[in-house]
């Protein structure tokens, strides 16, 4: 098991996108005395998810407007 906080300097992404990812039900996490853990399970089953490109979106970028500064 790792911390969740480890995992997540780890890989590079702030806590508000974990704690979205696991409201999302996209992460499973274990709480352990009021501290959250991943399994290597849940680890490998994020990661083979999203090279599947299960939680890919398309991203639109905003069109600058002729005035607009």
């Amino acid at each position: 098991m790792v911390s969740l906080t480890a995992w997540r300097a780890q890989i590079g992404v702030a806590s508000c996108t974990t704690w979205r990812w696991r409201k999302l039900g996209w992460l499973r996490t274990v709480n352990i005395a009021g501290r959250i853990y991943l399994t290597a399970d849940a680890i490998r089953e994020f990661t083979e998810r999203a090279q599947r490109g299960e939680f890919a979106r398309l991203h639109i970028s905003p069109v600058r407007r002729e005035g607009s500064r």
